[in-house]
């Protein structure tokens, strides 16, 4: 694995704190009513993210994931301004503003989705996978899933072909104790959910998904075993949100004070704490990057709020081309 060095924890730090204040904003718009619809937030899962991107090669990599999905292509390097404008609905937003909080994609940057249907986007994931087997690639692919998409019946049919083809791709559980409302004690008679992987004769396992060093270190593993053609991993990442399942979540089915207890272990501050105990930053370089950060994502706000929205005809002429359409000509002449 690369190693984990003191700027590695510096680019942890300042990263993973851009993307809870991004979605911090975001929370903060929703309740203006200039981001619509559903918004699921990451907040308390960065760690993820931070040690999925250790162990990739983001020159050939792929990730793909379901609705909770603003972070993860800033990650992978798509613009955050553009992000920002997808939310907002903006002509200037990853998808010309069509596509929406739940549905951010980059291709250039190889990262597939946002998908809205629960669990939908695991066999896609092994597809992506396919494909750069039987082009000889030498890539792979991160198909994360919430532990409610645990129990989706696709699973278990990509987890049989994955094995099967021994296709370069790593399940990636994100569990982090509830799908939507309901704990995962409540849908199985297990909560050991990596366990799944054993009737395939899978490589699984769990994984400290609150601390980045573990997530990389396992991450690393299972891209390897890929890379090398030895087929799929199957991860557990035990995490926690700290925000509800999406903004409209009252959190009735959780106290307080179990927030407050996985507050105590936030991915955030466990690498800061390692950053000021080695000594890898002073208190004004530190308050440097904090400055860095907020400035960053005024910057993204400002653009989204300056873009314009999207014409009418876009949301004809970015599905289909037909030339013998029936109704009112939708391009100039």
């Amino acid at each position: 694995m690369k190693k984990i060095t003191k700027q590695t924890y510096l680019n942890w730090y300042e990263e993973m704190l851009f993307w809870r204040k991004f979605e911090d904003k975001l929370a903060q718009v929703y309740i203006q009513q200039k981001v619509r619809g559903f918004l699921h937030l990451y907040n308390g899962q960065e760690a993820i993210l931070a040690g999925s991107l250790h162990a990739m090669d983001l020159t050939k990599d792929k990730m793909i994931t379901a609705y909770r999905n603003h972070v993860q292509p800033i990650g992978m390097g798509v613009d955050p301004k553009k992000v920002m404008a997808e939310l907002y609905g903006k002509a200037t937003g990853t998808s010309q503003g069509l596509g929406g909080s739940m549905h951010i994609f980059s291709k250039e940057h190889r990262f597939y989705g946002g998908h809205g249907i629960v669990g939908g986007q695991i066999p896609l994931g092994a597809g992506l996978a396919f494909a750069d087997k039987y082009f000889e690639r030498d890539a792979v692919t991160l198909t994360f899933l919430g532990d409610g998409a645990a129990r989706q019946g696709s699973l278990h049919e990509t987890l049989n072909m994955a094995m099967l083809w021994k296709l370069p791709v790593v399940f990636c559980v994100e569990n982090n104790g509830y799908a939507m409302g309901t704990s995962v004690a409540r849908t199985a008679n297990h909560v050991e959910i990596w366990k799944l992987g054993l009737g395939y004769d899978m490589p699984c396992g769990a994984v400290d998904a609150m601390n980045p060093v573990k997530v990389a270190e396992e991450m690393d593993k299972a891209i390897k075993r890929a890379r090398k053609g030895e087929g799929p991993s199957f991860l557990e990442l035990k995490t926690y949100r700290y925000r509800g399942h999406s903004m409209s979540d009252a959190q009735l089915y959780r106290t307080k004070e179990e927030v407050e207890e996985y507050m105590k272990i936030d991915p955030i501050t466990q690498v800061l704490d390692v950053i000021k105990k080695k000594k890898y930053a002073t208190n004004d370089e530190i308050k440097a990057i904090d400055k860095r950060v907020k400035e960053r994502v005024a910057e993204c706000e400002k653009f989204a709020e300056e873009s314009p929205f999207p014409e009418s005809n876009v949301m004809y002429d970015t599905v289909y081309q037909q030339e013998d359409y029936p109704f009112l000509a939708h391009k100039p002449e």
